[in-house]
């Protein structure tokens, strides 16, 4: 069954990037000019994603309002003979079909997923975290590569990326048994380990493609670290039972959960855009810092 349905979580507070997500939602801070859950979807949908579930929270009326038309907004740069940026946000809204529900309690990614159930039904589905930006060093993007894994396999699949053994304490990591290039047979997963600890240097970099017998797991999943339903947890009990695999992916994570890497991310993405690269990088070569 081809992969057509996509859930996005974004409903966590974001509490390392405050004051500005007091009133801001985390996924709507930008790389450059564009939100990173914009990017999210792009890449979802360049990966033959039609149908999206985004899982929200109170504050994210703005995720909502950013795929939405703007009509007034269109016709106003039409007038301004600025149909090029009319075109653009017009685009932003047609993407994909996108829908939205409400994560009543903070209960952890595990619980954000649970409620894509009824959108999901019975098909496979991909997860994409709505806060990370994994960009793709190949023609198919990251989530692309995990979709053709499933299909090739049969069983649920994350993405992996290898990262030095003193920061594994940061990640989920998984325990591999074998490897068939850059697939690897899932043993279990460990959660944040001590890097003398640590089964493997790969690790869970944001982005998952489950079948739908995820949900059966998730519902046996008790309560775990920070007294929610961990979505690792609820791995674990998976793969005693069925096959699970990891992709190394061809690609590249930028971690904007910190202020550091996200400013980094944003000159490195500054860089490349068309309008202002040349005068940062000149810019950039004038600091003397």
């Amino acid at each position: 069954m081809k992969i057509k349905k996509a859930v996005i979580p974004a409903a966590g507070w974001g509490t390392r990037f405050l004051p500005i997500t007091k009133s801001q939602p985390k996924e709507m801070i930008p790389v450059v000019d564009t939100p990173v859950i914009q990017y999210v979807v792009e890449e979802a949908v360049r990966s033959g994603i039609t149908d999206i579930l985004m899982v929200v929270s109170g504050g994210k009326r703005a995720i909502e309002e950013h795929f939405d038309r703007n009509w007034l907004l269109e016709a106003a740069l039409n007038e301004k003979g600025r149909a090029a940026a009319a075109a653009a946000l017009e685009r932003i809204s047609s993407m994909a079909n996108i829908h939205f529900v409400w994560q009543k309690e903070m209960n952890g990614l595990g619980d954000a997923i649970r409620y894509a159930r009824s959108f999901v039904g019975q098909e496979p589905f991909a997860v994409l975290l709505g806060d990370t930006l994994v960009e793709s060093t190949t023609d198919v993007p990251v989530t692309g590569q995990l979709m053709d894994v499933y299909e090739r396999f049969g069983g649920s699949v994350v993405a992996l990326e290898r990262v030095p053994r003193e920061k594994v304490h940061r990640y989920g990591v998984i325990d591999p048994i074998a490897m068939d290039g850059n697939v690897v047979r899932a043993r279990g997963f460990v959660e944040k380990p001590s890097p003398e600890d640590a089964p493997s240097d790969l690790a869970v970099a944001s982005r998952y493609v489950f079948g739908p017998e995820i949900f059966d797991f998730l519902d046996r999943t008790p309560r775990g670290k920070g007294n929610e339903i961990q979505i690792t947890d609820a791995m674990r009990l998976m793969v005693a039972e069925l096959p699970m695999f990891g992709c190394v992916v061809d690609g590249v994570r930028y971690d904007i959960g910190n202020k550091l890497d996200f400013i980094k991310t944003n000159v490195l993405f500054g860089l490349r855009h068309e309008e202002i690269g040349g005068a940062l990088r000149g810019w950039l070569r004038e600091l003397d810092v």
